[in-house]
């Protein structure tokens, strides 16, 4: 009774499905060709849910990634499971890949495809840390007749965690649904890879079609389970969209490209230090101001090492620090090294994607140290000069004797009459020097003809 039941609930639900899958004639293409980061999985999610407003019946996938961030990818896969429509994950154009993150993804997928001569796994995860082989890499041991064996290197318990962590994932994607449970583990823990026609084979992957009208056509009347419903997909007739990315897609993936999110942050840092510098610039304020923020929102969705954040900021205040303080080069070269050192550390991975380049570390480093102590010098040697104006400046000022007099008298200094007083007689028009200044009268003294 509760199984009829189950069925009949199953058919009132497809029925209700059935009208909604009919409203739009067209299917939305996403296309991924890049790690997986903000970005990209801004644009996935977006991507859903436009599909799903404009009343479409499946959204597809084309995917072709060496892998990305686990947060980027865990937002992709959670919004993946809770479609309501199907989604379709298609390692497309041959040569292509869904390496580490991409696995996932196309474990988490309503169907998996591919197309000839791609390949899916090696979705250990990894991070900076010691040289060597990342954890759950296999190594070769002998065993027991002499033959080399793979076996798992344990990692330190930081690394098992992270391994243990994806493990578990993606074995609950693949008993959602219905996938290869044994080989997911050994993709996460030993870095296995298969090829498109051994995944089909393994029950990894569902289909493996050569291009979008092999995979429409597979698709069509193919039975898929969407939010405990079973969806009957029609592909026939369907148009497809490619969905480009949009400007606000564009700009996401533009900030948060690492070295692009680190010279926004020097660029904040510069026009802050220079606005401090000439209070009332305005300009170089507020390009810092907006740079800082920028590059700190960058920082936000990137995996960033907050110590080497803290050593690239202690490296630029050593590097100021040493035009002040006589250190003989220590505060310098230590600024220049912790620079350097925190730039290399700053993002915390070692994908390739999301890797600061060492030659724009290197060269804004330098850049940097030759940036902070030219402008530093310039402020000490303005400090230096002497003063050119005001009351200061009154001392040592050369003037004339209006008149004779022995205590006091009127003088010429700088075009102005000034009170004036002397312990020496002075005669008219003699050359007279300011000594101090008491209120508004002068203490002179008179002038050698030589002087």
């Amino acid at each position: 009774m509760a199984g009829c039941l189950r069925t009949l609930r199953r058919m009132l639900l497809l029925l209700v499905a059935l009208p909604c899958m009919a409203v739009s004639g067209q299917v939305r293409l996403l296309e991924v060709s890049d790690a997986i980061g903000p970005a990209v999985a801004d644009y996935i999610v977006r991507g859903i849910d436009a599909a799903e407003e404009a009343g479409e019946p499946l959204v597809i996938l084309q995917l072709d990634t060496p892998g990305g961030l686990d947060t980027s990818m865990r937002v992709i896969i959670q919004r993946i499971l809770a479609a309501d429509i199907p989604v379709v994950t298609w390692v497309a154009p041959s040569g292509a890949r869904a390496a580490s993150a991409g696995t996932f993804i196309l474990y988490a997928s309503h169907v998996a495809a591919m197309a000839p001569a791609t390949n899916l796994g090696a979705a250990t995860p990894v991070s900076i840390g010691p040289s060597g082989p990342a954890p759950g890499t296999p190594e070769t041991a002998a065993d027991d007749d002499g033959k080399e064996k793979a076996t798992s290197r344990p990692g330190t318990a930081l690394e098992r965690k992270a391994v243990n962590d994806a493990a578990a994932y993606i074995h609950g994607l693949a008993e959602l649904r219905g996938r290869n449970i044994e080989w997911a583990e050994s993709a996460v823990r030993d870095a296995a890879s298969l090829s498109a026609e051994e995944a089909v084979q393994q029950n990894v992957i569902d289909l493996v079609v050569a291009d979008l009208a092999g995979l429409m056509e597979a698709l069509d009347g193919r039975v898929v389970e969407v939010k405990d419903r079973e969806v009957t997909m029609a592909t026939a007739d369907l148009e497809v969209t490619i969905q480009v990315p949009d400007w606000r897609s564009e700009f996401l993936a533009i900030i948060t490209n690492p070295n692009v999110a680190y010279m926004l942050m020097l660029l904040g840092i510069y026009g802050i230090f220079f606005e401090l510098s000439n209070p009332g610039a305005i300009v170089p304020g507020v390009v810092g101001a907006i740079s800082l923020v920028l590059a700190l929102y960058a920082f936000h969705v990137l995996p960033v090492n907050y110590a080497g954040l803290a050593l690239v900021l202690i490296g630029m205040a050593f590097m100021v620090a040493e035009i002040f303080m006589p250190s003989f080069g220590a505060l310098g070269i230590g600024g220049l090294a912790a620079f350097i050192a925190g730039s290399i550390i700053l993002l915390d991975t070692e994908l390739s994607a999301f890797s600061l380049s060492l030659p724009l570390i290197i060269g804004l480093a330098l850049t940097s140290a030759t940036f902070m102590m030219l402008v530093t010098g310039l402020a000490l040697r303005q400090r230096r000069r002497p003063v050119v104006s005001g009351r200061e400046e009154l001392i040592g000022s050369v003037g004339e004797a209006l008149e004779s007099f022995r205590d006091d008298g009127t003088v010429h200094i700088h075009g102005e009459r000034w009170q004036a007083h002397s312990d020496t007689p002075i005669v008219t028009g003699q050359a007279v020097r300011v000594c101090a200044i008491h209120g508004l009268v002068l203490d002179i003294e008179p002038l050698d003809k030589e002087e």
